[in-house]
């Protein structure tokens, strides 16, 4: 697929992630800009004056895509705080599924290359092609691959659910800190007795 990058509200990139299509098509989400760029470069950097997360192209082992992160000018601690953990965490995400995609395709070329070893047959079919196992054949090896990585999988569920309830309680402080900031600068009279 082509090298995109989405530009998204701040608050809504996780929300771009799950809208935007593989074909680069762009859905009604409503706050989210509607607009699409296009980087000849995998490693995409956002132009400095942009005031939005940009979400590139995904990423070829873990199959996510990369979020740059918007740092505000005036960016309070907590927003900060927030930013910070949800970087740390798509590190995370992208390290885990990085490791585990790439211990998938070892395990299944390997199978794939034992089972025909021991029925005699090559890599390559007669016309040159790749040889293929029945699909009877290779739900064998999705279940060994899933019985053996279960508990992996388990205490990474376990933890994304904890990461992704933080970053909701750290976006509701934020939202509640940005909303005091501008009622109370916009007009300070609202809370002085008349």
């Amino acid at each position: 697929s082509e090298n995109c990058i989405f530009p998204g509200e701040s608050w809504h990139c996780l929300l771009c992630i799950s809208f935007f299509s593989d074909s680069c098509g762009l859905y009604n989400v409503p706050k989210i800009k509607k607009r699409l760029y296009l980087s000849q470069a995998p490693e995409f950097i956002p132009p400095e004056n942009s005031q939005y997360d940009w979400i590139g192209p995904p990423d070829p082992v873990s199959n996510l895509r990369p979020i740059r992160f918007h740092v505000a000018a005036n960016e309070s601690t907590l927003e900060k705080h927030l930013r910070l953990f949800r970087q740390e965490t798509e590190e995370w995400n992208q390290k885990f599924w990085a490791t585990q995609n790439s211990s998938f395709i070892k395990e299944k070329e390997e199978f794939i290359t034992s089972c025909l070893k021991a029925e005699g047959l090559g890599l390559k079919d007669e016309n040159g092609g790749k040889r293929k196992l029945s699909a009877e054949k290779m739900a064998e090896f999705y279940k060994d691959f899933l019985n053996k990585n279960w508990q992996k999988h388990a205490d990474y569920n376990k933890e994304w659910y904890k990461r992704n309830i933080t970053i909701t309680f750290l976006m509701g402080k934020v939202t509640l800190q940005m909303f005091w900031k501008r009622r109370y600068t916009s007009d300070r009279s609202w809370y002085l007795p008349v």
